[in-house]
């Protein structure tokens, strides 16, 4: 059901849940013998359900299991797939580092594996969803191969009507990481060549393990958090620190000419404030003047308060 706009801007068009990072073990063992991998996708997952009916997608950018046990991988499976079907989103996939070829697309894609890239394309009620799987066989750095550049290329040789989001474990971004630039993408300047002035909207992706964004070759970059454990930025600037908080997916919102990400704290907090439907409906039953005077207006604090 389409509702009156109180702004500016148009509804977007399509809006993508973004994982990443869930890390799952065999057995749903913890992770380090700490992080409660399973909860902390069962969390996401009770939050995301609330957005039923207005997500295309629920993105899921790599590192999919830490070790790549087929278990592991049968385990989030099920834990996502009855997310997919509720909400109504397409499930997607990518390959990370922690990831292993052949029981990923065997068992989350259902095809057969030949040890090849898993690189794939999906189509969105006409926007274009291509994930690239730059995972090294054996390595945890990325590197796109130029038999997946080649793919690429002629896959974006035809625009598609709402353009096209490049999905990736290793995203083309900077980070302050210590040690993290040792495990980057290689094949950026190649990456470039192939996607500047083609219809490509934004880059997602993970690996960092906290959300960040930045842009690459002109287009938005924007990487999720992990829901394994995430990175401490305000650790040593020489010191690589992994802590079990700071939990969160990321919405993407593609409205017809822009595009905006938000982070989404996964976790159980206190409500401090809260504004229902029913005051959204009071609301759009004004005109601008009205919403103004009922939500824009300050309060007024008595004198000597």
């Amino acid at each position: 059901m389409d509702h009156p706009r109180l702004g500016r801007y148009p509804a977007a068009r399509h809006v993508i849940a973004h994982f990443s990072d869930t890390h799952f073990l065999a057995g749903g063992a913890p992770l380090g013998g700490l992080a409660d991998t399973v909860a902390h996708v069962e969390r996401a997952v009770t939050q995301v359900r609330r957005l039923a009916g207005s997500l295309a997608a629920i993105l899921v950018t790599g590192d999919v299991t830490d070790l790549g046990e087929p278990d592991a991988y049968r385990r989030i499976k099920d834990a996502l797939e009855p997310l997919a079907e509720e909400t109504g989103a397409r499930l997607v996939w990518v390959m990370g580092n922690h990831d292993e070829r052949r029981p990923f697309a065997e068992i989350l894609l259902g095809e057969e594996s030949d040890g090849e890239p898993v690189n794939r394309v999906v189509d969105l009620a006409g926007l274009r969803i291509v994930t690239l799987d730059t995972s090294v066989p054996g390595y945890h750095h990325g590197r796109l191969e130029r038999t997946t550049l080649e793919w690429l290329d002629d896959v974006l040789s035809e625009p598609a009507p709402d353009g096209t989001v490049l999905a990736m474990h290793h995203a083309p971004i900077a980070t302050p990481l210590a040690l993290m630039d040792v495990l980057e993408l290689r094949g950026q300047d190649e990456l470039a060549e192939v996607i500047r002035g083609r219809d490509v909207r934004a880059i997602l992706g993970g690996h960092l393990h906290y959300p960040t964004q930045g842009a690459f070759a002109g287009i938005p970059v924007s990487v999720a958090g992990s829901l394994a454990y995430t990175m401490d930025l305000s650790a040593p600037p020489r010191e690589l620190v992994g802590i079990d908080g700071g939990h969160s997916v990321s919405l993407v919102h593609l409205f017809q000419e822009d595009v905006v990400t938000s982070v989404v704290p996964v976790g159980s907090f206190h409500e401090i404030t809260s504004f229902g439907e029913q005051f959204l409906r009071e609301l759009e039953g004004l005109d601008e003047a009205g919403r103004l005077e009922m939500f824009s207006r300050k309060r007024q604090v008595p004198a000597g308060d």
